[in-house]
């Protein structure tokens, strides 16, 4: 009965009733959609790239001929090694967090027509792989005899080993070692696989994973030099880093060392996300805002109606309601509005994420951030009316008279 009066008496302020249940589904799409972004920015901050992160640090040099590489290599090696308290030093074509390396897109039939998109090629010497410190599920580490001079971009005919993410993806309920993968003109066969590798820009990806990535063992030459991976005590590494473009002038003074891109992984990892850091903070300040703003707008239209009715509040009164009749009165109204408000809300909700999907990758939706952000709006409305419902409530008949 008292569902059937309240909505008579909505359709009486179809304007007010009209401007708020707007903004509360604005509300609802905007809320959902920035709270799923906030998720997947905090996900993409705790990403386990695969990789001892805390131990390893990366070199990077440049201006140098292919046919000086062999030189140059173990002559930096060299003099990177003679820094105290560095425990290793190899070869390798990219970390996670720093500049890209070898990237290409692969088919996993050698027909070439089942595509498997496009994935980094960590290419690296047997130093470097063991450096990683990759966590191999199934299968094995390349055997010293299998790691090849590089042709071109990578060595041919060469043996792999995939993230479980591809192998779950490209042999889903298969195994994937002996399986294949086409690219760049040559064959690759997977001999095992590893937990995690997040590619060298993780974070842009998240519709398709951030592990993306295969390992290629392969010999430092004329494709593989300029980049090195560094491992040493976290404690070191500091001091170490601070010696290491020194070290490199005095062995190799006709090189170029890179400042920038020379760094712990650690460092590399925090200047990577520091845009995802901020975005979380817009994000975070864009849910609050609207939380207020949506908080403001029903306690002002629920004043105002309160205004609007004291003579009938007053009536009410003195047929017998009590203060938890007209108290209920305002929290049931609201909350019919709000639901209102929500279920347009929802809908507009899916239609901004496909436009976040087709502009920033992210992928759909997921089904659950729709009843967290309905009942946050509930809530939040039941919270904002109850000042305005509880003024109405201590209205008394003899205050309605003298208000006529």
């Amino acid at each position: 009965m008292q569902v059937g009066i309240i909505v008579a008496a909505l359709k009486k302020h179809k304007l007010a009733t009209f401007l708020i249940t707007i903004e509360i589904a604005l509300a609802c799409a905007v809320l959902c959609n920035a709270i799923f972004m906030f998720m997947e920015k905090s996900r993409a901050l705790n990403l386990d790239s695969g990789v001892q992160e805390s131990s390893l640090g990366i070199v990077q040099l440049s201006g140098f001929s292919a046919e000086d590489a062999h030189d140059i290599n173990a002559r930096v090696m060299n003099a990177i090694r003679a820094i105290p308290g560095v425990e290793a030093v190899g070869a390798i074509s990219a970390v996670p967090f720093g500049d890209p390396g070898v990237r290409a897109g692969v088919n996993t039939d050698e027909a070439l027509e089942r595509s498997g998109g496009v994935l980094d090629f960590y290419l690296g010497d047997a130093v470097a792989l063991k450096l990683l410190g990759l966590n191999v599920v199934s299968g094995r580490m390349p055997e010293p005899a299998e790691y090849a001079p590089i042709e071109h971009y990578v060595p041919s005919n060469a043996p792999v080993l995939v993230t479980r993410q591809l192998a779950d993806r490209y042999w889903p309920g298969q195994s994937a070692i002996g399986q294949s993968i086409w690219a760049m003109d040559t064959r690759f066969t997977v001999i095992g696989t590893v937990d995690h590798l997040a590619v060298s820009q993780p974070g842009l990806g998240e519709a398709l994973g951030n592990d993306w990535s295969l390992i290629v063992p392969a010999l430092a030459g004329p494709r593989l030099a300029g980049r090195y991976l560094v491992r040493a005590n976290p404690k070191d590494l500091p001091q170490i880093f601070g010696q290491v473009g020194r070290a490199i002038s005095a062995a190799a003074p006709d090189v170029v060392f890179d400042h920038s891109a020379s760094r712990p992984v650690s460092e590399l990892r925090s200047d990577h996300f520091r845009g995802a850091k901020v975005m979380m903070g817009l994000l975070a300040a864009v849910i609050i805002a609207l939380l207020g703003a949506t908080a403001l707008g029903i306690v002002g239209l629920a004043s105002y109606w309160v205004e609007q009715r004291r003579k009938q509040i007053g009536i009410r009164r003195a047929l017998g309601a009590t203060r938890s009749d007209i108290l209920r009165y305002f929290q049931i109204e609201n909350f019919l509005i709000v639901s209102l408000g929500i279920a347009v809300g929802l809908v507009l909700s899916y239609g901004m994420n496909i436009g976040l999907m087709r502009f920033y990758e992210l992928p759909r939706l997921p089904a659950a951030y729709l009843p967290v952000s309905a009942i946050a709006l509930w809530l939040l409305g039941q919270a904002a009316v109850l000042v305005p419902a509880l003024k109405a409530s201590a209205i008394t008949p003899l205050e309605a008279i003298r208000s006529l």
